[in-house]
């Protein structure tokens, strides 16, 4: 095995003899690491196992599994039409703000954008609050309504604040300000973010309360002061 790269919810794993196992886990789909040949007591179907000299990784309930050589990974009706995923190493901020003023996307309302796997792969619905909200982005906002400094910090916290969640276990709030919460003894919803799920409650950067929207058909919260158009 020489690589195991996300694709949204699908992941591909790479091997030196230039095959590839593709699988898409849906919403079901669940990995566990264990101990060599340690199966789990579970009700879920095992649907694929790798095994090392001393651990096992154990693929469960997942809907789609193939084995694909380049040609094929390259030409896939699922990844061929997929955007950059946020946690790529190979993805950068000046990939995405080109994707942003593109012509394909740049007339096209943030709020679906974001959320749009061909725009880019790996983003869900609290990370789109998040990300508009660090950005300062007005969420009715469309790419051609931003400025030049805009666009940059989108294709920024498009990265950092995905990143972040992922190292954090899903904290996009500021860590710091995360962490004495926590020692207030506050609950992890309290401080988990900057402004998802907390409607009618301060903003931590101006105190305005937050608001609560529906959005692209998803439920989207902003401040009005931060991210005022």
């Amino acid at each position: 095995m020489t690589a195991v790269q996300t694709k949204g919810k699908a992941m591909l794993i790479r091997f030196s003899n230039q095959l590839n196992i593709y699988s898409h886990n849906q919403l079901y789909g669940v990995w566990m690491i264990r101990s060599l040949h340690d199966y789990p007591q579970t009700a879920r179907q095992l649907r694929l196992a790798i095994h090392s000299d001393k651990k096992s990784a154990l693929l469960y309930s997942a809907s789609e599994i193939e084995v694909l050589d380049e040609v094929a990974v390259l030409h896939h009706p699922f990844l061929s039409k997929l955007g950059p995923d946020v946690l790529d190493e190979a993805t950068t901020p000046a990939q995405i703000a080109e994707r942003l003023l593109d012509s394909r996307f740049h007339r096209r309302r943030l709020v679906s954008l974001l959320l749009d796997q061909h725009f880019l792969c790996g983003l869900g619905n609290y990370l789109r609050s998040e990300i508009l909200f660090v950005a300062r982005v007005h969420p009715t906002f469309r790419p051609q309504d931003c400025s030049q400094k805009q666009i940059l910090k989108l294709a920024e916290a498009s990265i950092a604040v995905t990143h972040q969640s992922y190292v954090s276990k899903g904290i996009t709030n500021d860590l710091q300000l995360a962490q004495q919460l926590k020692a207030e003894g506050k609950r992890r919803s309290d401080y988990r973010h900057f402004v998802f799920g907390r409607q009618g409650k301060p903003c931590y950067v101006c105190g305005t309360p937050i608001v609560k929207e529906m959005l692209a058909g998803r439920r989207l919260y902003s401040c009005p002061t931060c991210q005022g158009g």
